[in-house]
């Protein structure tokens, strides 16, 4: 099993402060549009913000409850009071801070067995606290940031000669929430699972650039199709939606024990496959990225040519040639970034649901499995 080293806790802490500026500058920036008239504007922003946290503390109790399954049920009341006011995020951040800073500074100085088997299971407490945390982030960054994002450089776009601070301020938060949700999770992903390797430094910032060139192209070319008509953005989202549902439907996918929480993963999948690939049984994808991405590609292409040869009443205010640079140049490069990942740093072992879990000593000699995780059903790559 990987380390939980003092690197790790830093990033630990850094994601929790970038958490609360992020939660200040959505209530900084809903509050600016409220005081402007824009109800609109600020409801939105208000509904994804809610939205999303809904969403995160049901599944963040449902750990809870999945994880202290037999423990004191009073321990489980309070846990779910502290989720009801929205407040489990910051429970998990305490957990994982806890194990984090027992486990990247406290040296085990004995060599007694028992001593490294204390130590082994905070590092394993440490690792799995962040996990956890970091699916809950890219929750939240698919159900909150991204359509806030999108939401932000649409408004940019319409009003291009009326724009203000706290937008940019805003759009700048989302792009921090975005890549640091994306690298802690593989980061996560790499100490969780056994057979994948660890992600250094470069690979970091291939998958980095991967996956934020090609979500901003994908959110430039939607942006472009709601000026167009704000009708025919709403049915295209919603049409993507039911496709990545019905994908996982199709997958039979098995990341919650109760019927009714895998039908919430699954709507949440749903929404994250509008915006980014997500592998959702952990095996070989090459021929469904490629669809997933020809697919982003044909799009865009398409509503490009839609403005270069219509040439809507909105085609100067907009700055299109500078918009149609941005989302070209950001879709090529996030395919090269994308083709550079998958052919140089991503794992080419994909692991059965039995390389999930470890093999202990039981009763009488016998081995027993001990499940290593959540992270056996949750692959997004």
């Amino acid at each position: 099993m990987m380390r939980f080293t003092k690197q790790n806790f830093f990033f630990l802490v850094g994601g929790m402060i970038i958490y609360v500026a992020d939660l200040g500058v959505d209530f900084w920036v809903a509050s600016r549009y409220f005081c402007q008239g824009q109800y609109s504007w600020s409801i939105l922003i208000m509904c994804f913000r809610g939205l999303s946290s809904i969403i995160t503390q049901i599944f963040s109790y449902e750990w809870f409850k999945n994880d202290w399954e037999g423990t004191d049920t009073g321990k489980l009341k309070l846990v779910f009071l502290v989720h009801l006011f929205h407040c489990g995020i910051f429970t998990r951040y305490w957990f994982a801070l806890k194990y984090g800073c027992q486990a990247a500074f406290k040296q085990t100085s004995s060599r007694d067995a028992s001593e490294a088997d204390s130590s082994n299971f905070i590092q394993k407490q440490a690792i799995d606290s962040v996990t956890d945390i970091n699916m809950l982030r890219v929750f939240k960054t698919f159900l909150e940031t991204t359509p806030q994002l999108f939401l932000q450089i649409y408004i940019l776009m319409e009003h291009g000669s009326k724009t203000h601070f706290y937008q940019y301020a805003a759009i700048m938060m989302s792009f921090c929430g975005i890549s640091l949700s994306m690298v802690d999770y593989q980061i996560s992903l790499r100490k969780s699972l056994p057979d994948k390797d660890e992600f250094h430094l470069l690979s970091k910032f291939v998958y980095l650039f991967y996956k934020l060139l090609t979500i901003t192209s994908w959110i430039l070319s939607i942006s472009l199709i709601t000026l167009l008509s704000a009708r025919i953005s709403v049915i295209l989202l919603i049409f993507l939606w039911i496709c990545g549902f019905t994908w996982t439907l199709k997958h039979h996918t098995t990341f919650c024990k109760s019927k009714k929480m895998e039908y919430l993963y699954r709507t949440v999948v749903g929404v994250i496959l509008i915006f980014s690939f997500f592998n959702i049984k952990g095996k070989r994808t090459k021929v469904c990225i490629s669809i997933y991405y020809a697919t982003h590609t044909v799009v865009t292409l398409g509503v490009l040519f839609v403005y270069m040869f219509w040439k809507p009443s909105i085609f100067k205010e907009i700055c299109f040639t500078i918009v149609s640079i941005l989302t070209i140049s950001s879709l090529v490069l996030g395919i090269i970034f994308l083709v550079v990942y998958y052919s140089h740093f991503h794992p080419t072992t994909y692991c059965t649901p039995q390389a999930y879990s470890d093999e202990i000593d039981g009763v009488e000699g016998q081995k027993v499995r001990v499940k290593t995780g959540r992270f056996q059903n949750f692959l997004m790559q």
